[in-house]
């Protein structure tokens, strides 16, 4: 099993939004990708709640059946729509991909 976790900081506001709204819109468009790929398992998203200095604003957490069922979804249209998008309402990412 792989395990997809990407955290990102989002600006104070994009395209006409504050930072809650992106990352509402941000959390609906992963939570979409359910059941659009396969070997795609579980998608959550997470917002922080602790506003510490080094903490990000949202998470998510994804698990695979494999890894050419992450690359499938990296590729995936619908993922590429929401890459272009956030490329304007983030502005740090970070991700951790591991197997179990």
């Amino acid at each position: 099993m792989i395990k997809h976790n990407v955290f990102w900081r989002l600006n104070e506001s994009a395209y006409g939004n504050d930072k809650q709204t992106n990352a509402q819109i941000l959390k609906e468009e992963l939570l979409a990708m359910q059941g659009k790929v396969d070997g795609l398992l579980k998608v959550e998203v997470g917002f922080d709640f602790s506003n510490e200095k080094d903490s990000c604003d949202v998470v998510l957490y994804s698990e695979f059946t494999s890894k050419g069922a992450l690359h499938q979804y990296q590729i995936h249209p619908d993922h590429e729509e929401i890459k272009k998008w956030l490329s304007e309402v983030r502005y740090e990412r970070r991700v951790v991909d591991y197997e179990v």
